[in-house]
């Protein structure tokens, strides 16, 4: 029978397991450590094994994976570092910058020191620790191990209007004079290979959230005879799916393999993030086309999907990303 994950012999238990936890961060952010102690890291050989699991996370609630995936992340980048995360930790990773301010490190003796503000810092209440970065001079940034307990950390409430992903607060961070694990030299966190497998990482939950999109479609399909339009609306996503899948597999093959050329990792990312975003915008709009209201309306699950994945894909960069692109080409 044709499948849309990415790898069929994947584990499917992830699924009931994260419904377990549904809308729920606590549970989400104890499930994140439990996977992140079981599946691997990006870049590794393995690489499809972990973004396959992302994408049948996202396909049954994006709140959860919302919180699962940066903590998995972090995992990653700090195994790349040769640094186990801390006993016990959940962790969060935070690198957007911002025109409110920027968050500063300076050396004090032999610690390091953050004191600024960092956006963007999602569930920054909630995680134990977290890996940020900040700028060590006028032109370079550092990452930083930072418990977020201690004494200086404060999370800001801001409004968050949207209903997508509406319990992951994701304001800005300030610091005052909060100590800080230096992770790798400046610039290192950007520079690493595992940055860009990171970035598809995302790619791979917008694309398992379309799947959870297509699956309703075509339960709806199932339910009563369809007629041409739905089998069109459904074969549409099919295809769409199917790209996006075929891209994710094939760069998660190259990395295992070690045949993506140096240099070339970032534009590969940016091309599969691409590619994922348009199948979420493709599958969204041909869902609403064929289903209509109905179930935006009267099922709770599918509406709390689609206005997740609606917030979620606008971490892509869209036309500006595709500019990106066009630049590797002429290189």
């Amino acid at each position: 029978m044709h499948t849309w994950w990415l790898d069929p012999a994947g584990d499917d238990g992830i699924r009931e397991r994260v419904d377990a936890v549904r809308r729920d961060i606590t549970g989400a952010l104890a499930l994140a450590h439990e996977l992140g102690e079981t599946l691997p890291a990006p870049g590794s050989a393995d690489t499809l094994v972990l973004w396959d699991a992302l994408a049948r996370c996202a396909s049954v609630d994006l709140t959860a994976t919302r919180a699962i995936e940066p903590h998995l992340d972090a995992v990653g980048i700090l195994g790349q570092a040769g640094i186990d995360a801390p006993v016990g930790a959940t962790l969060g990773v935070y690198a957007a910058e911002g025109p409110a301010g920027r968050l500063s490190a300076t050396l004090s003796g032999d610690r390091w020191r953050l004191d600024g503000v960092k956006p963007w810092c999602s569930l920054a209440g909630d995680v134990t620790h977290a890996l940020m970065t900040a700028w060590v001079d006028d032109e370079r940034r550092g990452l930083f191990l930072v418990n977020m307990r201690q004494d200086g950390v404060r999370p800001e409430d801001t409004p968050w209007v949207a209903s997508g992903l509406s319990l992951i607060p994701s304001g800005p961070v300030r610091m005052d004079s909060v100590e800080a694990i230096p992770i790798g030299e400046p610039q290192w966190y950007l520079s690493r290979p595992g940055f860009a497998w990171g970035g598809v990482g995302v790619a791979a939950i917008w694309y398992g959230a379309a799947v959870g999109i297509a699956q309703q479609m075509l339960r709806a399909a199932q339910r009563r005879t369809p007629d041409e339009i739905a089998l069109m609306h459904l074969g549409a996503c099919d295809s769409a799916l199917a790209a996006a899948r075929a891209v994710l597999r094939e760069v998660a093959a190259d990395v295992a393999a070690g045949a993506v050329p140096t240099g070339s990792e970032w534009p590969c990312a940016v091309r599969v993030r691409d590619v994922c975003a348009q199948t979420v915008e493709t599958v969204l709009r041909h869902a609403d086309h064929s289903m209509g209201p109905a179930p935006l309306t009267s099922d709770e699950h599918y509406a709390r999907l689609v206005d997740d994945i609606r917030v979620y894909v606008r971490q892509h960069h869209a036309e500006r990303d595709q500019i990106t692109l066009g630049h590797a080409l002429l290189i």
